[in-house]
């Protein structure tokens, strides 16, 4: 904290959602680094005291000098800002899998990953909070991945890096090695925190203070009770919009003669049977849900996950009563970004920053709990799972638990 200030630093900063509802929770974001060329002219151009530092850069290349300085005259000071002196550094590190010779095939070994220069940087900068976002995948992902038909009698028993959660376990261990304390790795529900969209992401906090760090309880349900509001909608999401002109990438005629025989809330499983497999194509027979094959949202629900490409064959999201994908500035709105909030690019980098991003609304109210933390009050916190110990390549207990009962 500089002059009362709440500082923040952002690392993998995208499109600048997560450093929003930081800034609404009081943060003040005095440097970035994110590598895509369209997602820093974003920032520079809603954030003109971050034009120093947005500019696309690797983050392998950035040192922790640069950061600080780049703070400091952020802040109109006459010298960098200390290690120490920042509150917390937020960002979603990519723990990216990686390929190998011979039978070690697909591997996400985070040591090998930019979540490393995450670490690092968190390392030197010594915040008393960071803040790491991640896909739900984190959780169950192996080191190293042993093919299905190389398990069973007459294989081996499988290693310690081979069983699932081997990768979650290395992230803590890294996390605690430079000495923070770290909440339960939890997996979030967006829509549980008033955004009106169905996303889950696992999110870490962690602290240089004496005490576990915890992450704010939820706000909303999706039934009505104990004091929680419920689930906002698509409906909520968009109502009042001026979306004028409006963006979006036109669907095909192909796609538009399914899509005209689909009502709101309805997708490819409601396509007249002759025409199912005609309209998938070869997805008809490949597994999984595949709900998001001509799917027309509903007004009485949160979006699902708004994905970086909306108006592909596999992750639809039309427009529940119009003949087209949603828009840029719906698809924002579904994020919660202030109808302000310019996006540099063309429509398809805008939804990609976009469908990227973290939910405005959701980095508010973990900003607004930080924030609590950081000034001596106990907000009030989900429930923990489990207490973090160091690197054991034990089974670790996730916490699944919201609002909706799961």
């Amino acid at each position: 904290m500089i002059d009362n200030q709440l500082i923040s630093i952002s690392l993998f900063s995208g499109a600048f959602g997560l450093d929003l509802g930081m800034e609404e929770a009081g943060f003040k974001t005095v440097s970035v680094v994110e590598i895509d060329p369209d997602a820093t002219k974003t920032i520079a151009l809603n954030r003109p005291h971050l034009r120093e530092s947005a500019l696309p850069r690797d983050i392998r290349q950035v040192t922790t000098e640069n950061i600080l300085a780049e703070g400091g005259r952020a802040l109109g000071l006459s010298k960098s800002i200390h290690p120490g002196e920042v509150d917390l550094v937020t960002g979603g590190p990519p723990c990216q899998p990686f390929s190998t010779a011979g039978k070690r095939q697909s591997v996400m070994d985070p040591r090998g990953s930019l979540f490393m220069d995450f670490i690092r940087i968190v390392s030197e900068i010594q915040p008393r909070f960071f803040l790491m976002e991640n896909v739900r995948g984190l959780l169950s992902a192996p080191i190293r991945h042993r093919p299905h038909r190389e398990r069973g009698p007459g294989y081996p028993p499988l290693e310690p890096d081979e069983i699932r959660g081997a990768a979650l376990q290395v992230v803590m261990a890294q996390m605690e090695a430079i000495g923070y304390k770290v909440a339960p790795a939890t997996l979030i529900e967006a829509a549980d925190y008033g955004v009106p969209q169905n996303r889950q992401r696992v999110i870490f906090l962690a602290s240089r203070d004496s005490l576990y760090p915890t992450l704010p309880k939820p706000t909303h349900s999706k039934e009505v009770g104990r004091g929680l509001s419920r689930w906002r909608t698509l409906r909520d999401a968009l109502s009042g919009l001026i979306d004028s002109p409006t963006e979006y990438v036109p669907y095909s005629e192909k796609r538009l003669q399914y899509l005209r025989l689909l009502q709101a809330g309805q997708n490819w499983r409601n396509l007249p049977d002759e025409l199912k497999a005609e309209a998938m194509g070869g997805a008809y027979k490949s597994g999984g849900g595949k709900v998001g094959f001509y799917r027309r949202l509903s007004w009485d629900k949160p979006s699902p996950t708004v994905t970086t490409s909306p108006h592909q064959k596999a992750t639809d999201m039309c427009h529940p009563e119009l003949l087209r994908p949603l828009s840029v500035r719906e698809c924002a709105r579904i994020q919660t970004f202030p109808d302000d909030w310019d996006f540099h690019g063309s429509v398809t980098s805008k939804y990609r920053q976009i469908g990227n991003a973290v939910p405005v609304s959701l980095a508010h109210a973990i900003g607004r709990h930080i924030s609590k933390l950081i000034h001596g009050e106990k907000p009030q916190a989900r429930e923990e799972c489990y207490q973090p110990s160091l690197f054991t390549l034990q089974p670790i207990a996730t916490c699944f638990k919201s609002s909706q009962g799961k």
